[in-house]
């Protein structure tokens, strides 16, 4: 038993660790203030710019159903997860290149090779995300769990937040591209040692799961219709997760609007990316805990919300000093969509199920995070950025009322779960 509270202990220590030098590397190379800021140096169109920022989720997100039946016949996952993870590091050393390719190459080469290596960068934490996802819920008890992401999360902003402001320093003090070229070299050294810790983690191997998983793709098929087809809850928590995707476009606009509404320059934005961090980090161990003890959906409905109130003071905004007040409410809107999103889903299924959930779960929103940013786009193309805002708040409304009036706590329906083990054992 105290060896069981000493793993507990490491895991836990060691897995906040891998999440903080992550932050650094998001802070510093933010997908929301310093992505979109260069692909602005190398072309005009929202629509790309409004993508950039997005294709991480994107790749996070898609991927993950390729590698569930993987997963669910592994018996350690750590090996899996560091491999993958490999592929979402590297990419950064690629941008730190093209960025000081940039005065030598065609502008439009530059952007054909970041959003290449922005693909391959979100992809990658996609080919990772079942497998440490499963390694987490495997090593981290249920009761915990919120806890822990809130608090790994909460690390990795507070590094964000002083690494965002460091990036706002750099790109005003050294000449451009340079300036990127920095920022993507120092956060590919953070992605290194963030790995390291990754690799430190202590995984036991654990016995084959009742659910075998499946040899051929009819069967796995037949295995995923199946639990959309029973899991009614699963299912609706799938369409508030597109809906809430909707909502969130407005964020990867954000920056860009006060830098060309209200002629922000690079160091505010490093300030205000700050601020989105800073209010991460308090947030995230509040609503973590707060889920874990209470619910999961209604923090996450809450997060909602809040993001709501971003989206109304941006379309309220007259000048720059609105922003702190935006990136304040949207950062916190970032941890209870984060951490309540990921700890709510390995709420559903068992154990053995659950890399077929995780795996469901992430890859059909993946369509809804792809499309949203180049809706947003087109928008404030052609009509303005106020009409993406207005758009994002009504796919907000709707995901806030199918989260209040269509799901309900999977914690508590285990007599499903049940129902879905034995019928899965019979779809091969």
């Amino acid at each position: 038993m105290q060896t069981d509270r000493q793993h507990l202990r490491h895991n836990f220590v060691v897995n906040v660790m891998d999440g903080a030098f992550f932050g650094i590397a998001l802070g510093i190379a933010s997908f929301y203030s310093v992505v979109p800021l260069f692909v602005a140096t190398l072309t005009n169109s929202n629509v790309l710019i409004g993508l950039s920022s997005q294709l991480h989720w994107i790749g996070w997100q898609f991927p993950q159903l390729l590698t569930a039946n993987r997963v669910a016949g592994l018996t350690r996952y750590k090996p899996m997860a560091l491999l993958m993870t490999i592929h979402e590091r590297l990419p950064f050393f690629g941008l730190a290149i093209v960025a000081l390719l940039v005065p030598i190459i065609p502008r439009e080469l530059a952007l054909i090779l970041t959003l290449l290596l922005l693909t391959w960068q979100g992809l990658g934490g996609g080919l990772t995300a079942t497998a440490w996802q499963s390694m987490i819920n495997k090593i981290m008890p249920g009761s915990l769990r919120g806890t822990f992401y809130g608090m790994q999360s909460a690390a990795a902003n507070l590094m964000a937040a002083g690494s965002a402001v460091a990036a706002g320093v750099l790109l005003k003090a050294v000449e451009s591209p340079f300036n990127f070229a920095l920022c993507f070299f120092l956060a590919s050294l953070a992605m290194l040692a963030s790995g390291g810790f990754l690799a430190w983690t202590r995984e036991e191997e654990h016995p084959p799961g009742d659910i075998e998983p499946s040899p051929h793709l009819a069967a796995l098929v037949a295995r995923l219709k199946l639990i959309m087809m029973q899991d009614r809850n699963f299912s609706w928590f799938v369409v508030a997760r597109m809906l809430l995707n909707g909502a969130d476009m407005a964020r990867a606009f954000f920056v860009i609007y006060a830098v060309r509404q209200f002629g922000a320059g690079e160091e505010f934005i490093g300030i205000i990316t700050g601020i989105s961090m800073l209010a991460q980090t308090v947030a995230n161990p509040l609503l973590g805990w707060l889920g874990d003890r209470f619910s999961h959906r209604m923090i996450l409905a809450g997060g909602i919300l809040v993001l709501l109130s971003s989206i109304a003071a941006a379309l309220a905004a007259t000048s720059l000093p609105w922003f702190y007040l935006i990136t304040a409410l949207s950062g916190v809107s970032v941890a209870a969509l984060w951490t309540t999103v990921i700890a709510m889903s390995a709420e559903f299924g068992t154990d053995a199920e659950r890399p077929y959930y995780l795996g469901l779960g992430n890859t059909l929103v993946a369509p809804a995070t792809l499309i949203a940013p180049l809706v947003g786009g087109a928008l404030a193309d052609t009509v303005g950025y106020g009409a993406t805002f207005v758009t994002a708040a009504v796919f907000g409304v709707a995901a806030v009322a199918v989260l209040l009036f269509k799901v309900r706590e999977p914690r508590h329906i285990q007599p499903l779960r049940e129902t879905l083990t034995v019928a899965h054992g019979g779809t091969d």
